[in-house]
């Protein structure tokens, strides 16, 4: 369904004048109509970039030069603004500064909508925005900087020519790293200290008269805490607006799903259909499978059953790795069959829900195998499930015992223990999938328990993996419509899906 759009783009207008600068405190919502589609695209790739934001952060130290340079080229890759001055005009190819900076401001809104829902959400979602905040107001120039402060009435003084001389061997022993050529060089800014009070506390700042002075780049300091503030506010007052946005069919949907949205390649297309025998799933779960998927084969073997949460977690991913449905029904059955379920009571109770899953069965759906997020924020686990994300749902001491029974190393366990205090379950894995690899850097983003199949069984292959496979795969980066998008169709339908399917999988 397609909104009236009309875009203000007259010189002069409300709509120009907010978009006078490239960077903004995102105070005043969108006023202009969009559509649905435009919608789902501005969303997702705003999703992406904070999701890239989160893994170079972890990955770089922040504010190096390779931190910069990687961002500069996700910034450029999906249209987001860094230009300081506004235009219309489209680069070839591309699209105008002033569609970029309209895209910045649309896109943020909506996942306000779509991260103002819980606690865990809104932590996050704030975090990444600060971390994109500052980098994009560390790239503005001296005036650009400046510009933005008066915009947003943070009036905050510069200091003087005369001040700064007058003060320089102050300045040199208040300030870390600054000798009498950078004070000259460089701005400071008068900030009454109760404004500035972190930087007070670690005495990084001159006090005097009331007022700290503040160098240049120390002042993202202060502007991120107001911007912190006011991101906070805006989320909580979002979540109380919630369920008035929610009650409209075209939005809840899309929403609901944004929030845990899968934005990489689409794992229900199976590459490998058939080339994965029941004999090598023992061995494959050792070296290739990722920890959650790990830990459910072994509860499978050891108590020859899994609760729905865990068959339908691991029976998603296995058929994503390529096992056919007759596989599925055997390896399902024989393992039932060693415990309190003989063959008769699987066949009525639980060969079905497998079939089912494979859309031999109901409304016959392609169900589609669980990505990361949908694991980590979707149905947690309770006493006797197996399922969920181990970063995520286990005790950081169980999780530390685990890792040593599967030999990662003591300096390699502390890593994994420290992502996950800051909660980065996806980096935590994807550090797990490093030290049993032995290798440095894993190469890719993981967010997605088959994509770590994949690129494992390529590493252990020496790139030797199917042809077919590295060419779909590049395929899908090239084509959208080969990634996964959570279009308002798409949502709402796999929302049914899987409340669909969860009703065959159901423990007497």
């Amino acid at each position: 369904m397609q909104f009236p759009g009309r875009r203000k783009k007259l010189i002069g207008s409300s709509q120009n004048d907010l978009y006078d600068h490239c960077l903004q405190f995102y105070g005043q919502p969108p006023l202009e109509n969009i559509s649905l589609a435009e919608f789902e695209t501005f969303a997702v790739e705003r999703l992406k970039l904070l999701k890239t934001v989160e893994n170079i952060g972890v990955s770089y130290v922040k504010n190096s030069d390779q931190y910069s340079k990687k961002l500069e080229a996700e910034f450029s890759s999906l249209n987001f603004p860094l230009k300081t001055e506004l235009g219309d005009r489209k680069v070839q190819g591309g699209i105008s500064e002033y569609e970029k900076r309209r895209k910045d401001h649309i896109s943020h809104f909506i996942l306000r909508l779509a991260y103002c829902q819980t606690e865990d959400l809104r932590r996050w979602f704030i975090q990444q925005e600060m971390d994109l905040f500052r980098y994009r107001f560390g790239e503005l120039t001296p005036k650009h900087k400046t510009d933005f402060l008066h915009k947003n009435n943070l009036k905050y003084e510069t200091v003087s020519a005369e001040e700064k001389t007058s003060l320089k061997d102050k300045l040199i022993t208040s300030s870390y790293g600054l000798s009498g050529i950078t004070v000259e060089e460089y701005d400071f800014y008068k900030v009454p200290f109760q404004d500035a009070l972190d930087l007070v506390r670690t005495r990084k700042v001159y006090l005097l008269a009331g007022n700290a002075y503040i160098p240049h780049h120390e002042i993202v300091t202060i502007v991120l805490n107001d911007f912190r503030t006011r991101l906070s506010k805006a989320l909580a007052m979002t979540a109380r607006s919630l369920p008035v946005v929610q009650s409209d069919e075209r939005l809840q949907p899309l929403l609901s799903h944004l929030s845990h949205a899968y934005v990489g390649q689409d794992y229900s297309i199976q590459k490998n259909i058939g080339k994965i025998s029941l004999e090598q799933i023992d061995a494959l779960s050792g070296k290739s499978f990722p920890l959650c998927m790990r830990h459910l084969h072994k509860a499978l073997r050891e108590n020859h059953h899994l609760r729905h949460g865990g068959r339908m977690q691991y029976g998603l991913f296995l058929k994503g790795i390529g096992l056919t449905l007759e596989q599925a029904l055997q390896f399902w059955r024989s393992e039932f069959v060693k415990g309190k379920v003989d063959a008769d009571k699987f066949d009525k109770a639980y060969a079905y829900s497998v079939r089912h899953m494979f859309g031999k069965e109901g409304k016959r759906t392609d169900y589609t195998p669980y990505s990361c997020m949908k694991v980590i924020l979707s149905n947690p686990p309770s006493q006797g499930d197996y399922h969920g994300c181990p970063f995520r749902h286990s005790d950081p001491e169980l999780l530390k015992q685990k890792l040593q029974n599967y030999k990662v190393s003591p300096s390699g366990i502390n890593q994994i223990l420290e992502l996950v205090k800051g909660m980065h379950y996806q980096l935590a894995c994807q550090k797990y999938f490093e030290l049993t690899h032995n290798v440095e850097d894993a190469g890719f983003s993981l967010n997605h328990p088959n994509q770590y199949f994949t690129e494992s069984q390529k590493l252990l292959g020496g790139g030797r993996e199917i042809k077919k496979e590295v060419d779909m795969s590049q395929q899908s980066q090239e084509d959208p419509a080969s990634v996964t998008r959570p279009s308002q169709a798409n949502s709402k339908q796999a929302h049914e899906e899987m409340g669909d399917l969860d009703s065959f999988f159901q423990d007497e």
